[in-house]
């Protein structure tokens, strides 16, 4: 079997490894804390602000690691990267079993959304290294199954452990004893690059996206800048929106539709059903259609879910809210890895996808503290998925204004 042959069967081991850790990254780290959120605020008193600033205080750790991903990406490898940063998601998470002081819980947390971002950005940058531009969308799609997997996981076994009489302290220490294993698995599968690097370097992006691959750095530099900075700016929006339906949808199910923790945690897990699809779906009718195309719809989904949320609305809404967002809940990372990949190549794909994350990771921070405030202030959710709606509409619009292939095509 020659080099080719062995790099394209293990390419699939590297999105398995992948899958196992965004699964524990932002699945487990991240996605969990909705399901934590309603019996831990309960039994320390916590006020929708303060549940909230939880949620910040992630996203602000996470933000502060993305600066930090472009060196440390060139220091260390991805395997060791990635399995040392799934470890501290792991323990930290653990330790908060531990605790029950505000101020510390924030802290750990804060150490979570570090290990997070140390960990989901060079995955995803893997996938530049491995595939060639006419499959990335789609292998990047495959690995954010995780983050779906890991909602249907806590959307279960939170609540049973809940209502077995454990505490909601069962299911941080749970869930980070389950993410430390992650660690140990991608430790043992993660090569960090193919043999046949050059090949995959080498590859040129399909007819639809209209970008060579061999591109130098100074020319990715001077000529892709503005891209990058439009791409920033929209993945800044669906940081900023799809936070606050992961962080309160279930809070809003129990205090505001009286539904019982364990009906919101069915209905969550429904959320991680449905979203196995969204990235392998959207994926590949990004490497089809074009990256602008899926983009567009994937935002017209969510904002359609957003305001389906409302809870004025007849319950009937609420099972299509869900269903809009499930099916295109990761689809965007997913579509922004292959444009990042397409535009800046495989060598500088970790540095750029680690600068539009650092805006990304922006949004996620300024999500659920507004959201957080508009609930204390008002008594509900209402107007957090309605703000959430008009910046879902204003990600739609400001993708549409993306270059197209032939643009591209002339740039280069």
């Amino acid at each position: 079997m020659n080099a080719d042959e062995k790099a394209g069967r293990y390419r699939w081991v590297i999105v398995a490894a992948g899958i196992c850790g965004l699964f524990a990254s932002l699945g487990i780290g991240r996605f969990a804390l909705g399901m934590l959120l309603p019996a831990m605020g309960e039994a320390l008193n916590l006020s929708y602000a303060e549940m909230g600033g939880i949620g910040t205080v992630n996203f602000c750790g996470y933000l502060m690691a993305v600066l930090f991903c472009g060196k440390l990406s060139r220091r260390y490898s991805p395997r060791l990267l990635i399995s040392a940063a799934l470890l501290l998601v792991g323990l930290s998470m653990i330790t908060i079993g531990f605790v029950e002081q505000l101020p510390l819980i924030a802290f750990l947390y804060f150490l979570t959304g570090v290990g997070s971002a140390l960990s989901n950005v060079p995955i995803m940058a893997l996938i530049s290294t491995w595939f060639p531009p006419s499959s990335r969308g789609r292998a990047a799609g495959l690995v954010v199954i995780g983050n779906g997997l890991g909602i249907i996981m806590s959307g279960y076994l939170v609540p049973k452990l809940n209502s077995g009489g454990y505490g909601w302290q069962a299911g941080w220490i749970t869930l980070g004893t389950i993410a430390c294993c992650s660690a140990a698995v991608c430790w043992l599968i993660i090569r960090n690059r193919p043999s046949n690097l050059e090949t995959v370097f080498s590859a040129k992006v399909s007819g639809l996206s209209g970008v060579d691959t061999k591109i130098s750095p100074v020319t990715v530099e001077k000529r892709f800048q503005p891209i990058f900075i439009h791409c920033a700016a929209i993945y800044f929006l669906f940081g900023f929106t799809y936070v606050i339906y992961a962080t309160f949808f279930v809070t809003s199910l129990v205090q505001e539709r009286g539904f019982s923790e364990q009906e919101a945690g069915y209905l969550w897990s429904w959320v991680g059903f449905l979203s196995l699809v969204s990235g392998p779906l959207f994926g590949s009718l990004s490497d089809r259609f074009g990256r602008k195309a899926g983009l567009v719809t994937v935002f017209c989904i969510q904002a359609a879910a957003y305001t389906m949320a409302i809870s004025t609305l007849p319950e009937q809404f609420l099972y299509l809210s869900i269903l809009c967002f499930g099916i295109v809940a990761w689809s965007v990372p997913s579509i922004m890895a292959a444009l990042v990949g397409d535009t800046a190549g495989p060598q500088r794909a970790a540095a750029v996808f680690g600068f539009v994350t650092f805006v990304f990771g922006i949004g996620q921070v300024a999500g659920p503290f507004c959201a957080g405030a508009l609930a204390e202030m008002t008594g509900g959710f209402t107007l957090s998925f309605a703000l959430a709606t008009f910046f879902g509409l204003a990600a739609a619009l400001l993708s549409s204004l993306l270059p197209g292939p032939n643009r591209r095509k002339k740039r280069l």
